[in-house]
């Protein structure tokens, strides 16, 4: 019996000394497991709290059991064991010299888990790294009137450190069948995608591809290929703010049997915001004169919002707004779309 208790108090012991420990400034003294910290919180991974959060600011000393990573100051790498002696934090790589980096200087360190993620995430498969949303409207009408309106509106974006891919639909149908009503009163699909690529941190080159199907304005298809830089004016959590500019081709085939070519430039702006902790906007507008044909342009516009009830669920509203100055004989200019209602979120 002695004996094995003696054997539980060495494997407790060893465990114990093999654990990770952290002084704060005020003499407490905390073990566990050192996971991430981002140069402001320290999150450390405890058997008796779980993961605990504590401000870098406030620490005094770290001492790990197996080697952690470490970002110095001039953005290297570098894995070793951690100690601290005085105000710097000592990392020795296993082979090599020791490295000081003064305490107020850590801006990030990760256990071997989360480096392995953080890695993953640099290089991120063609499927990862989506965020979006997708809302669905339907109202439908039966006995004397025989009314039917859908609405969709789907968003999603992939973003990483060097690019960006952004995805949208947006579609309306409405159609009153009663006696002597005139059928199908709006058919209106808009879709497109655009893709970024950093060249410096504030300018980027972009390519893009938009396609609109209108019915009630005899348009089989406007397909509009545009390409050029951008200029990021405002960059940071909540705000991103991009300035546009480039050349654009366009391609419009008309039920009537019209066909137009044009070449032209283009020129816009892109927003994304956060209204406090549950409200995002998205809005952008681009104007496209015409080179080929003097005076004439189109001007598109979008903006979105989506504010969160759940992680998952919330309530979106979209207008796309899509102006020609020159319609074909007997169609207007101007044509809206508005959808509301449920948003159901995705990441992936």
């Amino acid at each position: 019996m002695k004996f094995l208790v003696a054997i539980i108090l060495f494997v407790g012991a060893a465990f114990a000394a093999s654990a990770d420990t952290v002084v704060m400034k005020n003499g407490d003294r905390l073990t566990g497991t050192v996971v991430k910290s981002d140069g402001k919180q320290l999150t450390l991974k405890t058997d008796y709290a779980g993961d605990v959060n504590l401000q870098w600011s406030a620490v005094k000393e770290v001492t790990t059991d197996k080697p952690i990573f470490a970002v110095t100051p001039d953005k290297k790498t570098i894995s070793g064991k951690v100690t601290t002696e005085g105000d710097g934090l000592v990392i020795t790589p296993s082979g090599a010299a020791p490295v000081r980096v003064p305490l107020s200087d850590v801006s990030v360190l990760r256990d071997a888990d989360e480096q392995t993620a953080f890695d993953k995430s640099q290089h991120p498969g063609l499927l990862e790294n989506w965020n979006g949303g997708a809302n669905v409207g339907l109202a439908l009408a039966r006995g004397n009137t025989q009314t039917t309106n859908l609405s969709v509106a789907f968003n999603a974006v992939r973003a990483t450190n060097t690019d960006k891919l952004t995805a949208y639909v947006a579609s309306i149908y409405a159609s009153n069948n009663a006696a002597g009503s005139s059928g199908v009163t709006a058919n209106d699909i808009r879709g497109g995608a655009r893709f970024d690529r950093n060249i410096v941190p504030k300018i980027f080159a972009f390519g893009s591809g938009d396609f609109e199907y209108n019915e009630t304005q005899d348009l089989n298809l406007r397909s509009i290929w545009a390409g050029g830089l951008g200029y990021h004016a405002i960059k940071s959590d909540s705000t991103v703010l991009d300035l546009l500019a480039g050349g654009d081709y366009t391609r419009e085939s008309y039920s009537t049997g019209v066909l137009r070519n044009t070449g032209g430039i283009v020129v816009g702006q892109t927003l994304f915001h956060k209204l406090g902790k549950s409200t995002v906007v998205n809005e952008q507008i681009f104007f496209y004169p015409d080179l080929t044909e003097s005076g004439q342009y189109r001007i598109a516009f979008d903006l979105g919002t989506v504010t969160k009830i759940k992680s998952w669920l919330g309530w979106q509203t979209a207008v796309s707004d899509r102006y020609l100055s020159n319609p074909i004989p007997g169609t207007k200019s101007n044509d809206i779309i508005l959808t509301t209602g449920i948003n159901v979120s995705f990441k992936h």
